[in-house]
């Protein structure tokens, strides 16, 4: 008899979904304070453009070009100071820079694209969509957390970027990132399905919310599902996560079991919640619902959530 330590597919479900597919080598332990001035000697360096919370691409007829070398970079004026080594890919050093010139100075072949429109209409590939993702994290938490939380001086950026220290009491600060559970609430039948106010026309998703201090992942699951629905829920089972850049979340997609039907819809927080059956479900995935109502674009890991409970038994 052959025994199988894990009994799951090679790629998990996590691989699947829209940032996931960052190839970069990160070398943590490696990390020191002149990491980027090294990086940025070795000619091989590729940087990423980013300012405003947007990718600077060059665009041509065979696409869009994310990637930049340290000379080619220098009209538009990077802060190389701020720069932050993402790690190392097969081609040599990743940087992340701030460019120091705003969309409306920029040259007619490079486009000032956000972050989400990049994902979303599928700019770049997959390694370079998770490199954009790792960047514009870090880029967003080092923008918000310029000063010592404990003191109020200053900080300055340590280790390639991955640290803030303060000067005058000598605190180090570490990037941040937000959990946030994201579930759907599902029997064999049916599932459960929300729309914000800030929705896309049409659009139905699964619930979220940000998992809070002392809190494990099936607890906020169960909570925020109570909080936003009126639904209580039984066993959750985790699925897959995505790394979110909006401005540094992680989403945690789980399953969720309901242990009654009746919706009491918190309607200060959703515009609808309402059941789905799973005709309707794989409709709207397939965009051929006839009151034209769709589920999240195929990067989101809402989708893949719908997805894998419309394709199961």
């Amino acid at each position: 008899m052959s025994f199988r330590l894990f009994d799951a597919p090679l790629r998990e479900p996590s691989q699947f979904v829209g940032f996931a597919g960052n190839t970069i080598d990160r070398q943590s332990e490696n990390r020191a304070d002149d990491s980027v001035d090294k990086a940025l000697a070795d000619p091989r360096t590729r940087l990423l453009l980013m300012n405003g919370g947007r990718l600077y691409l060059k665009s041509g007829d065979g696409g869009f070009d994310p990637w930049y070398r340290v000379a080619e970079s220098e009209p538009f004026k990077p802060s190389f100071d701020q720069g932050v080594l993402l790690g190392f890919s097969e081609h040599g050093p990743v940087v992340a820079v701030l460019a120091g010139i705003d969309a409306e100075q920029l040259p007619e072949t490079v486009k000032a694209i956000d972050y989400r429109s990049v994902y979303m209409q599928g700019l770049i590939d997959e390694a370079a969509a998770g490199a954009m993702a790792q960047g514009a994290a870090l880029m967003a938490w080092h923008a918000s957390h310029r000063f010592c939380s404990k003191c109020g001086t200053q900080s300055q950026m340590r280790a390639g970027g991955y640290k803030r220290h303060c000067p005058n009491c000598g605190t180090e600060h570490f990037p941040r990132t937000d959990p946030v559970a994201i579930m759907l609430t599902a029997t064999r039948e049916k599932c459960l399905l929300g729309r914000g106010r800030h929705f896309a026309p049409g659009m139905y998703s699964a619930l979220a919310g940000f998992i809070e201090p002392g809190e494990t992942i099936e607890a906020a699951v169960r909570r925020e599902t109570l909080e936003e629905a009126g639904i209580r829920l039984g066993r959750v089972v985790y699925h897959a996560s995505q790394p979110w850049p909006f401005p540094y979340s992680l989403m945690i997609g789980c399953f969720g079991e309901p242990l009654n039907e009746d919706i009491q819809a918190d309607l200060n927080e959703l515009e609808d919640c309402r059941w789905f059956f799973r005709d309707e479900v794989r409709s709207m995935l397939e965009r051929t619902h006839k009151d034209n109502l769709v589920t999240p674009p195929k990067g989101a890991i809402a989708h893949h959530l719908i997805r894998a409970w419309v394709d199961s038994q």
